[in-house]
């Protein structure tokens, strides 16, 4: 499910699930949480890591949310957002080595990450207005603290894909390559200065991403996941065809 290797001083966390495509549930996020958490604390000591690289096994980065694994409950709720404080809170740079689709939940572990190195054939997508969902405070403000606020809305109320080269365009990239790329970068970073490294982290994440949500925020996105366009698109899923939206 998650497979961690130490190359020198670079802690490499995979998550590995052929069958659904590197989609997340509850399981997977607790485990990529704790494998991160791991890496980082092993940044002290006499064999230290100093940057960690997270990619996906074959050809997907992360699918996204696994809709057959109880997403829409709050275990995943919570283990999901447990997962992305962690690469945030890592005391060393994480390097998202985005090797194929990363779709909604995947986009959102990009996100988290403070570098992203790009596959050429790789593409982010972000489909919420498609199937009636509302995403957190967090993710809409870290993308547009990434990209800026005029591509963040283009990203997301278009749902169209971002491919490589766009996403290096808009800012979404930092390099684009595969994981070659992705570990040459971390070993780079890795023989910086650990405490300069951790102050730069610590500060450019403590944007207002993570803020508490205003009310109208909350009550708005409360909105959204108890719709009945929320379950229109969840049927139409399952019947194979288009939703057709209500504003309700």
């Amino acid at each position: 499910m998650i497979d961690t290797r130490r190359d020198g001083s670079v802690a490499v966390v995979t998550i590995d699930r052929h069958s659904t495509r590197n989609a997340l549930d509850a399981e997977v996020c607790t485990a990529l949480r704790k494998a991160i958490e791991a890496a980082g604390a092993a940044a002290e000591g006499e064999d230290p890591v100093r940057a960690i690289v997270v990619t996906g096994a074959g050809t997907a980065f992360c699918a996204g949310a696994d809709l057959s694994g109880g997403v829409y409950n709050l275990n995943f709720y919570d283990a999901h957002a447990g997962m992305l404080r962690a690469v945030e809170s890592v005391p060393v740079p994480v390097i998202a080595a985005v090797n194929g689709p990363a779709v909604g939940a995947g986009v959102q572990l990009a996100l988290a990450a403070d570098l992203r190195v790009v596959a050429p054939g790789a593409v982010f997508a972000v489909p919420v207005v498609k199937v009636g969902l509302a995403l957190d405070n967090w993710t809409i403000k870290r993308l547009a603290n990434v990209v800026g606020g005029g591509h963040a809305r283009s990203v997301l109320m278009t749902a169209r894909p971002v491919g490589a080269e766009e996403a290096a365009r808009i800012g979404l990239a930092n390099e684009i390559g595969g994981l070659d790329t992705a570990m040459e970068l971390a070993a780079e970073i890795a023989r910086f200065a650990p405490l300069s490294l951790r102050h730069i982290k610590s500060v450019i994440n403590d944007d207002d991403a993570r803020l508490l949500p205003r009310e109208e925020h909350t009550e708005l996105q409360q909105l959204a996941w108890h719709s009945e366009d929320m379950a229109e698109a969840r049927a139409a899923r399952e019947e194979k065809r288009p939703p057709v939206f209500r504003g309700r």
